[in-house]
């Protein structure tokens, strides 16, 4: 069944905006009208022929509305199987009922007046629509079923041009929504209630079961990693002035890592109220300054630290003017630029740039939660050698990274380091006991946050740098954690989560007295860090496979 023709139509809403213009439709159309209460007053007095479902189902409404359209003749009338229940629905006198429209008492408003008011609340949840939305969307092939106003017109347009018909694909979409909308509002009473009980003064500020709703927004050309999948989910109704709200202007399609690091972004440089400029990289911000202008902020702010300025994410509390993104755009490489607005002119400068993605956002952000992801950990057990073990197998999963007004969703970072992956580029291939030692260093290295370090000798890591907005500053950081620890560098070799984009960790390490490096590799300028390797006679192993983990 494709094409349904709209016979019979049941409305019954709360929230009566526009739906004189749909009633109106349907009776040009010829529909037969059943309705209920306060809907049917507003259709009959509006002078379109409408049918009260008491009359129809010969039971009237009682307990002051409780119960209306929970009976029979309307569960059978959306759920009966066109065809095949058709004999069960004349001898029981059920007619077929082909469109719903159908919205909920207002729970949430009431609860969000006055959330101390529990019978209130309680009288405001909804049972017999949500019975029917359930019943008319779970026969969709041939029921439609409307839950939201905002569809109306598009309803009205279909049923204009084909004389009264809905498509199946119509069909399936107004369901999912229904089952979408019916989730939602379960969940919003299940989290109201189990933060409240009879006689309790305020609701709990968290509730005993906690239960959300996101609707996925993009899927994702990877995760933090390439070798994960992602998708990036947000509220139905997300705040504005968040990463889930901007508006894109230019630029390549945001990435799972540029989402969070907006997010980061926006969270820190909305905290000001003078003119600011944010710089982010891996999720830390590397400069942030406050000035008379966001054009004198951007300046102080790349002062802090330039080399992890270099593809970071820039954000400003102030609409961008040309001068500024000429500057930006001649001084340095930027992932993403997000600001509450942009000049004509600005918009032309970042244009000579189009893989730089530049995000608007509406307003800044006030009171809203902090980001805070899900680390769901997975272990990883290494051989002796190159050729790792099977080890215990970590579990496939999703791993979940909150920012405001949604939720970055990918696969868990599983992946085992493979032999056959690895290559030596060096002029020196590594000693068995670099081996070892790499093979180790390399597994620590996955479970420490980006930029990660890990300098590692005999089984046991030396000194750990992590959380860096430039690698080099990691390496610098494992070397003087090490000398504090009392232990000799000397001889260790050294791990990388992700590729050197310059020679200097190299150096750094070099001068430290590390012999062995291992790391993705994938950087533009590997030959320079192959080069600095082969100078120091070191050895080096690239893995191909990234570990960022912020």
């Amino acid at each position: 069944m494709t094409d349904v023709k709209i016979r019979t139509a049941l409305l019954s809403v709360s929230d009566k905006k526009n739906l004189l213009e749909l009633a109106a439709t349907l009776a040009e159309l010829g529909v037969d009208l059943l309705s209920t209460g306060g809907t049917k007053k507003m259709i009959s007095e509006a002078g379109y022929s409408v049918s009260e479902v008491s009359e129809y189902t010969e039971f009237p409404e009682m307990m002051d509305g409780r119960v209306k359209t929970l009976h029979p003749l309307v569960h059978g009338g959306l759920l009966g199987r066109r065809g095949v229940d058709a004999d069960v629905m004349v001898e029981h006198g059920i007619r077929e009922i082909d469109l719903l429209v159908v919205n909920l008492y207002p729970f949430e408003s009431t609860i969000a007046g006055d959330p101390t008011d529990l019978a209130a609340a309680i009288e405001n949840i909804d049972i017999g629509g949500p019975a029917m939305l359930r019943s008319g969307a779970k026969n969709f092939q041939s029921v439609a079923v409307v839950t939201d106003e905002a569809d109306y017109a598009e309803v009205i347009s279909e049923l204009r041009d084909t004389r009264g018909s809905l498509s199946l694909d119509t069909r399936y979409r107004l369901a999912v929504k229904a089952f979408e909308m019916v989730a939602r509002y379960d969940a919003a009473i299940s989290n109201y209630l189990s933060s409240m009980s009879p006689g309790q003064d305020s609701p709990d500020e968290y509730p005993d079961s906690f239960s959300w709703q996101l609707r996925r927004a993009q899927t994702m050309r990877y995760g933090e990693n390439p070798h994960q999948s992602a998708a990036f989910y947000t509220e139905m109704v997300p705040p504005p002035g968040s990463v889930a709200t901007a508006r894109q202007h230019q630029g390549k399609e945001m990435s799972y890592n540029n989402v969070a690091d907006t997010d980061a972004a926006l969270q820190c440089v909305q905290a000001f109220s003078e003119p600011a400029c944010v710089i982010v990289k891996h999720a830390n911000p590397c400069g942030v300054a406050v000035a008379t202008s966001i054009d004198v902020a951007y300046d102080q702010a790349f002062s802090t630290d330039p080399t992890s300025a270099f593809g970071g994410v820039i954000a400003f509390n102030r609409v961008v003017g040309a001068a500024l993104a000429s500057e930006i755009v001649e001084r340095q490489f930027s992932e993403v630029i997000v600001a509450p607005g942009f000049e004509v002119e600005a918009l032309s400068a970042f244009a000579k740039k189009k893989n730089v993605r530049v995000l608007e956002v509406s307003k800044p952000l006030a009171g809203l939660e902090p980001s805070a992801g899900l680390e769901p950990s997975a272990g990883l057990e290494p051989s002796a050698g190159l050729e790792p073990s099977a080890g215990i197998e970590p579990s496939a999963g999703l791993d979940y990274k909150r920012v405001i007004g949604g939720l970055l969703v990918q696969q868990a970072d599983t992946e085992l380091l493979r032999a056959a992956d690895m290559r030596v580029v060096s002029d020196r291939e590594p000693t068995p006991a670099e081996q070892v030692d790499l093979i180790f260093a390399w597994t620590v290295a996955k479970y420490v946050k980006s930029n990660a370090i890990v300098y590692a000798k005999g089984g046991m890591t030396i000194g750990v740098g992590a959380g860096q907005m430039a690698r080099v500053m990691s390496a610098k950081i494992a070397g003087i954690k090490a000398e504090e620890a009392g232990l000799e560098v000397k001889g260790s070799v050294m791990a990388s989560d992700a590729f050197f984009p310059f020679r200097d960790s190299i150096d750094a390490a070099a001068g430290a007295g590390i012999t062995a490096v291992i790391q993705p590799g994938g950087s533009m300028r590997d030959q320079e860090v192959i080069d600095a390797v082969n100078e120091a006679g070191m050895t080096m192993i690239l893995t191909g496979m990234r570990h960022f983990r912020h």
